[in-house]
């Protein structure tokens, strides 16, 4: 098997070489991972206690 340089491939076998490289998120989706920041207004955080009545 004749090596050939990666610059000298074509852009096919460029994309497939640098997609198996890259790396996997095993189905994860890591926009879900941000912590969001605490100094940000959050509207949902600010409720109101309610009082129980009896």
């Amino acid at each position: 098997m004749k090596l050939i340089p990666i610059n000298k491939q074509s852009k096919k076998e460029q994309k497939k070489y640098h997609a198996r490289s890259r790396r996997d998120w095993n189905g994860l989706k890591p926009t879900t991972r941000v912590v969001k920041s605490k100094k940000v207004y959050d509207r949902k955080k600010m409720t109101k206690p309610t009082i129980e009545q009896e």
